[in-house]
Parts: C-alpha cells; structure tokens; sequence
C-alpha cells in the first residue's frame, strides 16, 4: 500500500539535524513518504550557521509543480523560506492545494542565525499564515510576527489570539523556552488544548521545531484532527529530545530514530 504523502518546502542542513533533512527524517519514522521542495541552501553544523544561498524562485516553482502535478500531498510543511518572493511563490501555489497545511515561521537559527529576511516577515503574516491549518511559532517567532512578549505560561494565551488573528486555523505556541516544565498550547480560539512534558537534561536539541512541524504534518496525512496530530507528534519529539546526540563541537541533533534504536542504546 502506498503510505501518506507529505510534502516539505524548506531549507537544506548540510549537518543533518534540522530543515530538510530533519523533516524527512521525521517523516519515515512518522509512517509517511516525504518529499521535498528546497527553498534555501545552508552551510551548517553544530556550530551555526556558516551561510545560506535561496534558491531561484523558478526553481522552487518548478518542484513544487514536479510533485503537485504528478505525486500529489495528503500534507504539507513549511519551513525556512528565506525571501519575501520565496514567501510569495510558495504561498500563491499552496493557495490552490486542499491538503493541509503546516507552516513553522522559521526564523532563526537553534544557533541565533537569522534565516528570514526581515522585509519577508510581513509577506508570511499576509500570504502564508492564512493558508495554515496550524502554525507552530517558537516564542521568538510570535514576537516576531505579532509584536507580543511571552515571559510566562499565562500570557501564551494572548499569544494565540494575536497569531491567529493573522489567519491560521489554528495556533500552536510552544513553551518550552519558558521556566519550568515544558508546555505548549494549542487553540484554534475556541477549544483550548495545553500539552506538558519532561524537561530533559539535554542540551542536543537541534532541529526540534523542524522535527515538531514535521510530525504534526504527517499524523494529519494520517487522517487525525489537530490536537491529536499535536499530541502524538509531542510525544514524538519529546522521545527525540531525550536521546538527541552529540555531534562536532556544539548542539547536536535529536534523534529522529530514537523509537528504533536497541534498548541499550536509547536507555
């Protein structure tokens, strides 16, 4: 049987733990075939982020016309794009798909690397986020995108009403850079959903956001509404989290295959 299709238009990782090659990661061991549109070149490690390099939007167009014609999506998730015209390609072909959409407002770095323009902050809050059927910023990308500061778990609420004002189904404002135990919230303005978890001890957490959005993605392809997408994708990467590995000299990566490893390995 042919499995779920999801669809990834983001930047590449050369060092392998978050953008492209997280969310396809993500995807395998989320049950689902991955596919990938590049939006963006980086030069990246454990370090940081070194440079990138957009790619033409013709280019872009062009994948996304490859696959959308031919291979068709249950789901699809957006990442680093980079430029206000990469934002604009992407969002006037998503505009025409019926399968939906997951967008992470990539904007920096695990690292603190800027990954947007900031002239293209303004062409995601017009043309991406009202195609989203759930957006899933970190607390520096709601600040970023609605002007609001979330320094504690009680104004995240506040946080989603400004998000989603801007046009999404649904908000999910992740906590986890918040004192005390992670948590995160979801609402589409109506039904509230707060989804804890362990804070591990830890600090291999490149490429979460990535692996999150990816996640969500491919249990909606599934065929599960939003909070259980978001609950089983928690649960996912919370795993990934607590047995994410050192790589080079800085942050390492999750471990996007931690389900799979021997029991001595992961314990």
């Amino acid at each position: 049987m042919t499995p779920p299709r999801v669809l990834t238009i983001a930047g590449s990782d050369s060092g392998g733990g978050a953008g492209i090659q997280a969310d396809l990661k993500t995807m395998l061991a989320n049950g689902v075939h991955g596919m990938s549109v590049i939006a963006a070149v980086t030069a990246q490690n454990s370090l940081g982020v070194q440079g990138y390099w957009e790619l033409p939007p013709e280019a872009v167009k062009a994948q996304l016309d490859s696959v959308l014609g031919d291979i068709g999506v249950d789901a699809v998730k957006t990442g680093m794009l980079a430029s206000p015209i990469l934002v604009e390609t992407v969002a006037e072909v998503l505009a025409g798909v019926a399968a939906p959409i997951v967008v992470d407002p990539v904007g920096v770095s695990k690292h603190g690397d800027s990954l947007l323009e900031p002239a293209a902050v303004d062409v995601v809050r017009a043309r991406l986020l009202p195609l989203a059927t759930v957006v899933t910023p970190n607390l520096w990308e709601v600040e970023q995108l609605t002007g609001v500061k979330v320094e504690a778990e009680e104004q995240m609420m506040a946080a989603a009403e400004a998000v989603l004002a801007l046009g999404p189904k649904w908000a999910l404002i992740k906590g986890g850079h918040l004192p005390g135990e992670p948590v995160d919230l979801l609402t589409d303005g109506e039904t509230e959903y707060r989804y804890s978890a362990e804070r591990h001890d830890n600090h291999h957490t490149h490429g979460t956001g990535c692996t999150l959005a990816s996640a969500i993605a491919s249990h909606l392809a599934h065929g599960e509404d939003v909070p259980d997408a978001v609950r089983i994708a928690k649960d996912y990467v919370t795993g990934a989290i607590a047995h994410g590995f050192g790589l080079g000299a800085g942050i390492g990566p999750v471990d996007h295959a931690w389900q799979w490893r021997p029991l001595d390995v992961v314990q």
